[in-house]
């Protein structure tokens, strides 16, 4: 255990300061809302169901008073058709007269219009007189005006109706659908408002029954909008304990109850009532619709209720998953306005491993961290003061060794040239003379310009050939040169004297230790990323293996080495001006020629080389 405790401790002391603060904060509050979340779950459920209910009340409430207006349309249909002319004839004044005196008439006709009116208009689905006639007095049965609603009583025969009539005295019955035949609901309707009365036929007594027809649709559809929970059920009962309606036939077979039930309760209680039903809980609550003595029965499970509490629960943490994603947010900025002026720090401190050392601007608060910024910010000067003195020193003998280097190659070039024009002199050549002077003139001229040590690639390339051209007015023409450097290059800068050794070179020890004594030296560059690569290619006797691996290292140079040493500094030159990925690399095959490489990085602006300071400028 204590192994256990000790790991944690440990991985939380590696972590950040920000996640840190972040997991407090997810502890400080999520441990306290689970807490209340725990110890509210039970009394959730209770307010939910409190809550249901009380939505349920008030939408039967307004529920039954529907129900009994659609059933007073249905009596206000029945009453309009037994207050016609034709049925007052028929029912309310004795009848001596056979009936086909009376189907033609204009009271039969209207009777006709205004039943099949209301059932087109959808006030009923249907109307049938049964009336108990003789057999010789069938008429009224077959006329086209009455045969659709009127029918003999023989078909009323075996229904629950008719049995409920014949068995009490009630003049009128609301029947559901099993009280009608089959054929009746096929027919007419799956509900029926149905009346008895009383007509005189030839001084004799007659039973008859108006039966309104019309469908429970209505009454299911007001049923299904008076729930607000899934799984409950809505019914309508009457005092034979026959459904009237329901919203589900299925579950108001499950949740049933009875009618003495139903009114027992309704009596000692106006709200729901627990109940239980095949060991289900259950809220049920009633509401009476007076008219025909029916009830409205709402039935609420407990399990519905309890998802729905569920989901409550789920809605809760839910939004407590919003309010700690914003808490996290918030603590996020808070904690980070606090760690970033750290890691600011540290990244400063980093830089240190990069050679990088650069002090902070100063804090705006003075809390620990400003104390820790203002610390480092004097311990960065004191080290910046230090590097400085330290890369001062280390560029003046940099610079040193690079004039020194440089002025190993004037002389030894002068020299050489110096003794070619004397050479012309003893040979009576005074005009070439002049030209050689002339040329070593502008050669100079291109050297010692604007006592900087830098020059552009054009310079360069106009220095090497004058050089040739001196070259050849010793050697009778005896060099072709070839230049071939694009127009884009010719402005980049590159060191005075790069190109001059290793033309000469060429010169000395490739073209003129040829046999011919004559050749061709060509000199071309190109861009390669973001360096310069000039080529110097010769045909001349190339150099052997062994001495071109020690051309451009100095191994075995000496003061007398001529130009091998003058290309061995300038190689050197490049290294200590750009670095050790520049400089100078041969490739030569022996009889056939040596290539020189010149690599420099690419610079448009001049690099000045102050002798008095330590400073480099591009």
């Amino acid at each position: 255990m204590n192994f256990i405790f000790k790991k944690i401790r440990q991985n939380f002391g590696d972590m950040k300061l920000e996640s840190k603060f972040t997991l407090i904060l997810v502890v400080t509050v999520t441990i306290p809302v689970l807490l209340m979340g725990i110890f509210f779950y039970g009394k959730l459920y209770e307010m939910v169901v409190s809550y249901t209910i009380r939505q349920e009340q008030d939408l039967s409430a307004k529920t039954a008073p529907l129900i009994e207006e659609s059933l007073q349309e249905i009596i206000d249909a029945h009453d309009t058709i037994t207050d016609l002319p034709f049925f007052q004839t028929l029912f309310h004044k004795p009848v001596n007269s056979p009936f086909t005196m009376f189907q033609n008439s204009e009271e039969a006709k209207d009777f006709h219009d205004q039943v099949t009116g209301l059932i087109n208009d959808g006030d009923i689905s249907g109307l049938q007189i049964f009336i108990d006639l003789p057999q010789t007095s069938m008429q009224l049965f077959q006329d086209k005006l009455t045969m659709d609603y009127f029918s003999p009583m023989s078909k009323a025969y075996g229904t629950y109706w008719y049995g409920i009539f014949q068995g009490t005295n009630c003049s009128s019955l609301y029947c559901p659908p099993f009280y009608l035949g089959q054929q009746e609901q096929k027919t007419y309707g799956n509900m029926a408002y149905i009346t008895s009365t009383t007509f005189y036929y030839q001084k004799n007594a007659y039973q008859a029954y108006i039966a309104t027809y019309f469908s429970n649709d209505e009454f299911t559809d007001i049923l299904q909008k008076n729930l607000t929970l899934s799984g409950s059920v809505s019914y309508i009962i009457n005092d034979r304990n026959a459904t009237v309606a329901s919203s589900d036939e299925s579950l108001s077979g499950i949740y049933w109850l009875d009618y003495s039930t139903i009114e027992d309760s309704f009596m000692s209680s106006n709200n729901f009532i627990e109940r239980e039903i095949l060991n289900n809980k259950i809220y049920a609550g009633f509401y009476n619709i007076k008219q025909p003595g029916w009830f409205m029965v709402t039935v609420l499970p407990s399990g519905p209720l309890i998802r729905q509490s569920n989901i409550i629960m789920i809605q809760y943490f839910l939004l407590f998953g919003v309010f700690l994603v914003v808490a996290l947010l918030f603590s996020h900025f808070m904690t980070h306005s606090v760690t970033n002026r750290i890691s600011s720090v540290i990244h400063q401190m980093s830089k240190v491993r990069q050679g990088t050392l650069m002090p902070m601007d100063s804090p705006v608060y003075h809390d620990e961290v400003g104390d820790l910024i203002d610390t480092y910010n004097y311990m960065t000067r004191k080290m910046d003061k230090l590097m400085e003195e330290q890369v001062k020193s280390a560029e003046e003998l940099r610079i040193a060794e690079f004039n020194s280097l440089q002025a190993q190659i004037n002389p030894h070039f002068l020299y050489n040239t110096m003794d070619m024009i004397n050479w012309l002199a003893l040979q009576g050549r005074n005009s070439e003379v002049s030209d050689a002077v002339q040329k070593l003139s502008r050669f100079y001229k291109l050297t010692l310009s604007r006592k900087k040590s830098v020059s552009t690639i054009g310079k360069e390339e106009e220095h090497v050939s004058i050089y040739v051209d001196l070259q050849n007015m010793r050697y009778h023409d005896s060099i072709s040169f070839v230049s071939d450097i694009p127009d884009e290059l010719t402005e980049y800068q590159i060191p005075k004297l790069t190109l001059q050794p290793v033309v000469e070179n060429a010169v000395l020890h490739g073209i003129l230790e040829k046999s011919s004594k004559s050749g061709t030296i060509v000199l071309t560059g190109w861009m390669e990323d973001s360096d310069i690569v000039l080529l110097v290619s010769d045909d001349g006797v190339g150099i052997s293996p062994d001495k071109l691996a020690t051309i451009v290292s100095g191994e075995g140079q000496s003061s007398s080495g001529g130009t091998n040493i003058a290309v061995y500094n300038t190689h050197r030159r490049l290294q200590i001006l750009y670095g050790d990925q520049y400089g100078l690399h041969y490739s030569s095959v022996p009889g056939q020629g040596t290539e020189v490489e010149i690599r420099i990085p690419a610079h448009r602006q001049s690099l000045v080389i102050d002798k008095n300071s330590s400073k480099k400028a591009f």
